[in-house]
């Protein structure tokens, strides 16, 4: 017997995981949701809106929102920072794709994957084309679309260098489903349906990384698009794939080798809450470099030396945080594009120890062109490290920092959970920051108290009978 008619045979005794999902998904209700939960998901949702903000000015955007336009069509959602009503699936992409286009957006360090950015924009735009959707309406969509995608993540035991995968859009394509159905009021049956429907469209590689693709940044938006596809067709009674994920050619067999834990996936569903366990982003690149350059700023607020008096950084990673980070050495050296630098332990540390921070000045045609970075990265050296990776591999990786200076000295630490993970979570004061800081990466000009509008609307949204008001900070002037 070959291994796939084996792993055919060998399916699990429980019905397919879709029926869990799609119960969760169409029943899950904010006024069950524990306070600590609702504010999680409110965090994750002002986050995401955030990082559209800023994402809006990043290349790619323009021309998938000059698309979007170009097609025009009946107005059913609105289309972040650039204005305007379109196609609810249409406008997900686009607003998907500005979400995660700056890489600043929430990470699962566990799953490694972004979640908000599939979720929030495919609920959003659900929720319009059904009409008046509530702000609770809205955070019980989110939270449904969020736990999947983080579920289905931690569930799997294959890294995505192994894998070839990004699982950001990969799982996202369910977890905007789960968020876009729950939007849209599916049935539960209808939401299996949705569920089978969009499986049809599932993809995202990694090989976009690897390339500095700009799709990188827009595989996301494709998710949300889809799922908004298809919760609309599940709605008009289309009869999608019903074995989704544990069938014969389900996704666990087809596009991981059936290496998942399903019972991590199904366990305490609707009770236990992983979408807690999301990191937020004190920096605009992968968080896979974030231990690094915590690192760094520790070190060099114990002694801020110049960078002349470096002779070397060493910097020890897991083999899959090597592999998404450091290599091509070359390229990490001397990152030619925004995408490059965003994925360099090299550029990032040495931007890092220059300037005394990390910013989305730093991720710019100019940040990429001073010469002071640059010479210094050439002086950054990863390596893997073994205890890191014994302990850490299927994470976003720890980081340890061994800097040699001329004069002979040395200085060394270890992050393993940088800023923003829940065990070292920012403040709400940072949070703040951080959008303020995004609002004024706005691709068209927005009231000056966006920001601060922004924090208090969704600071409120549980008591909101309409997301309009929302949606009227996210337009431009």
């Amino acid at each position: 017997m070959t291994a796939a008619a084996h792993a055919i045979e060998t399916r699990p005794a429980l019905p397919d995981l879709v029926i869990d999902l799609a119960h969760f998904a169409s029943a899950i209700k904010t006024t069950d949701l524990d306070i600590a939960v609702v504010n999680a998901v409110k965090n994750n949702i002002l986050d995401t809106l955030s990082c559209a903000l800023a994402g809006s000015s990043a290349q790619a955007i323009a021309e998938v929102s000059g698309l979007v336009q170009e097609w025009a069509g009946v107005g059913q959602a609105d289309m972040f920072v650039f204005g305007g009503k379109y196609p609810a699936h249409h406008a997900a992409w686009v607003n998907g794709g500005m979400s995660h286009a700056r890489d600043y957006d929430d990470t699962h360090d566990g799953a490694i994957l972004h979640a908000g950015v599939t979720s929030v924009p495919a609920a959003i735009a659900a929720g319009q084309l059904r009409g008046k959707i509530s702000g609770a309406d809205l955070i019980a969509a989110v939270a449904a679309g969020l736990e999947v995608t983080c579920r289905l993540g931690v569930a799997i035991k294959v890294d995505i260098i192994e894998s070839g995968f990004i699982y950001t859009s990969l799982l996202g394509y369910f977890g905007a489903t789960a968020a876009a159905g729950r939007a849209l009021g599916l049935t539960p049956e209808e939401m299996v349906n949705a569920f089978g429907i969009v499986y049809s469209s599932v993809a995202g590689n990694h090989q976009v990384t690897r390339d500095a693709s700009l799709m990188k940044r827009l595989q996301p938006g494709l998710a949300a698009q889809a799922a908004v596809v298809a919760v609309q067709l599940a709605k008009r009674g289309i009869r999608g794939a019903q074995g989704v994920f544990d069938g014969a050619d389900g996704f666990f067999r087809v596009y991981l080798g059936d290496r998942v834990d399903r019972e991590v996936a199904r366990a305490d569903l609707g009770k236990r809450f992983e979408l807690m366990n999301l990191s937020y982003k004190p920096y605009p690149c992968c968080r896979d470099v974030h231990a690094a350059v915590d690192a760094v700023l520790q070190l060099r607020n114990q002694a801020p030396r110049p960078a002349q008096d470096i002779e070397s950084i060493r910097v020890g990673v897991t083999a899959p945080g090597y592999q998404m980070v450091c290599v091509p050495e070359h390229i990490r050296l001397a990152p030619r594009t925004i995408v490059e630098a965003q994925f360099s332990i090299p550029y990032t540390v040495a931007a890092a120890w220059v300037d005394g921070k990390l910013g989305m000045g730093h991720f710019s045609d100019e940040g990429l062109q001073r010469s002071d970075i640059l010479e210094l990265a050439k002086r950054v050296q990863p390596y893997v490290d073994a205890d890191i990776e014994r302990d850490w591999s299927r994470f976003v990786t720890p980081a340890k920092v061994v800097i040699q200076f001329r004069d002979g000295t040395t200085m060394e630490t270890r992050i393993d959970y940088p800023k923003g993970h829940p065990k070292n979570a920012m403040t709400e004061a940072e949070f703040a920051a951080k959008t303020t800081d995004c609002a004024t990466f706005a691709a068209r000009p927005m009231a000056a108290d966006t920001a601060a509008r922004l924090i208090s609307t969704v600071g409120k949204l549980e008591s909101m009978t309409d997301i309009s008001e929302l949606m009227r900070v996210m337009t431009p002037l």
